[in-house]
């Protein structure tokens, strides 16, 4: 499945590497345009100063590793569709454009499954997908699950709980389903 990732996805860092975890193991196929990368970064300011530039590390990092992700359109294109927050039809361009089946995002009244649908596009919440995920693919979804624990207990020095660190993330369920 091809799933455009919507900036709300991609920062905060925990439910980003989950989702792209599960990208890296094949099952499923991630996109993005430059300007949901662009609001990451500028979102990432509100952390601080040096969230920004944290955040074009990450940002670098991410596009080294998924170099196909990115999805191109002209700025006329962005005419041709209609949501309710203007602000997100970017979004809905890039998924239309990058030939997605799905579009996800946490932001759920932005997205109305109607409008998507008359685009031939599902909207996914991250945490009801990646419990769909794991049911499918237990053992690889696990090892993502682990390595995403290890590196948060790693970089923060606290020894993180699965379930409390997907919780924190707002992936409770999944916390829930690795935890079972």
């Amino acid at each position: 499945m091809r799933v455009l990732i919507d900036t709300c996805v991609l920062y905060p860092t925990v439910m980003r590497e989950v989702v792209l975890g599960c990208a890296e193991a094949g099952l499923l196929e991630v996109r993005w345009s430059a300007r949901i990368l662009e609001e990451w970064a500028r979102a990432a300011r509100k952390i601080g100063p040096q969230g920004e530039t944290l955040a074009r590390g990450e940002i670098a990092s991410v596009s080294a590793r998924f170099p196909k992700a990115v999805v191109a359109y002209p700025e006329e294109k962005l005419r041709q569709f209609w949501l309710p927050d203007k602000d997100d039809i970017h979004v809905l361009t890039a998924a239309v454009v990058g030939s997605c089946d799905a579009i996800m995002t946490v932001n759920i009244k932005d997205f109305p499954k109607d409008v998507l649908g008359e685009n031939d596009l599902d909207r996914l919440s991250p945490d009801v997908y990646l419990v769909d995920l794991f049911h499918q693919s237990p053992d690889a979804v696990r090892a993502v699950g682990d390595a995403v624990l290890a590196e948060a207990r790693r970089l923060s020095g606290d020894d993180w709980q699965m379930r409390a660190l997907m919780k924190k993330a707002r992936l409770p369920r999944f916390g829930k389903a690795l935890t079972a």
